[in-house]
C-alpha cells in the first residue's frame, strides 16, 4: 500500500506552477535584459550619429577658415607693396604729368581692386576711438579738437582679411592738455 503524499496531489501541481513561474520570470528577466541592451544600443547609434554630425560641421567650418584665410601671408607680404606705391605717390608732391606717376596710380588702382576682391580692408580709423585691437598707439599728443583717447592721425594704415586683423593702424592718440 503507498502512502498518499503528504502534500497531496495539490502539491504536485504546486510545484509544477512553480517551474512554469520560473520560466515565465525567466523570460520575463530576458525581455527586460534584451529592451536594456536595446536602448543602449540606440543611445550608441545617435551618439555616434552626433559625432559624425559635429565632425562634418567642424570640418565644414576649417574649410571655410581655410579658404578665407588662405591669403593672409600674402596679403601681409602685398601690404609693404601697397605702402612702397602710396609713398611714392606722396613723395611727387602732386607733380600732374609724370608717366612714372601715372603708372604708380594705376597700380594702386589695381592693387586695390585685388584686395577688394580678396576681402582686404583698410583700417584708417581718423577721429574715431582708440581700439586697442585694431589700432597701435604711437604717440600721445594734447588735443582740444578730439576727446581723450581719439585717433587724432594715422602715421601707417592698418588691413583686415574678412574681418581678421592683418595689420594693426599706427596711429597718434588724443590726449587731455
Amino acid at each position: 500500500m503507498t502512502l498518499p503524499d503528504e502534500n497531496g496531489p495539490e502539491a504536485g501541481a504546486a510545484g509544477a506552477s512553480d517551474e512554469a513561474g520560473g520560466t515565465e520570470t525567466g523570460l520575463e528577466n530576458a525581455l527586460a535584459s534584451a529592451q536594456a541592451e536595446a536602448r543602449q544600443a540606440k543611445e550608441q547609434q545617435l551618439r555616434a550619429f552626433a559625432e559624425l554630425e559635429n565632425f562634418r560641421k567642424r570640418s565644414l567650418r576649417d574649410i571655410e577658415q581655410a579658404r578665407k584665410y588662405a591669403l593672409e601671408k600674402f596679403a601681409g607680404e602685398l601690404i609693404g607693396v601697397k605702402d612702397s606705391l602710396e609713398m611714392a605717390l606722396a613723395a611727387q608732391g602732386g607733380q600732374a604729368g609724370s608717366a612714372v606717376l601715372a603708372g604708380v596710380e594705376a597700380t594702386l588702382k589695381l592693387l586695390g581692386a585685388s584686395f577688394e576682391k580678396a576681402g582686404i580692408t583698410e583700417v584708417v580709423p581718423t577721429g574715431e576711438p582708440f581700439n586697442p585691437e585694431f589700432h597701435e598707439a604711437m604717440v600721445a599728443q594734447p588735443s582740444t579738437d578730439l576727446p581723450p583717447n581719439s585717433v587724432l592721425q594715422v602715421i601707417q594704415k592698418g588691413y583686415l582679411l574678412n574681418g581678421r586683423l592683418l595689420r594693426p593702424a599706427r596711429v597718434i592718440v588724443s590726449r587731455e592738455p
